[in-house]
C-alpha cells in the first residue's frame, strides 16, 4: 500500500510554534487549524467549542421537540 500524501496535514499547535512547511515525496503537506478524527473534532488552540456547540444544540433542539410533543395532565 503507497502513502497518500494527498490525506495528510499538518496541524502547528503552541504560541511558539515556528510553522515551517513540511515537505512529503516532493510535495508540500497542507496546513489546517481544525480536523476531526473518530468524530472528535481537533483545533490548534485545543479548545473545545467547536465540538461541544453543535452538540449542545442538537440537545437543545430534541428537548424542545420533546417538550412540545408531551403534556402532562395533573387532576
Amino acid at each position: 500500500m503507497l502513502f497518500n500524501v494527498g490525506k495528510c496535514k499538518v496541524m502547528h499547535l503552541g504560541r511558539a510554534n515556528t510553522h515551517k512547511d513540511y515537505y512529503t515525496n516532493s510535495k508540500k503537506m497542507e496546513n489546517t487549524s481544525t480536523e476531526k478524527d473518530l468524530g472528535v473534532i481537533i483545533t490548534s488552540d485545543l479548545k473545545s467549542s467547536q465540538q461541544c456547540s453543535p452538540s449542545h444544540a442538537k440537545a437543545n433542539r430534541i428537548l424542545g421537540m420533546i417538550k412540545r410533543t408531551i403534556s402532562y395532565k395533573i387532576y
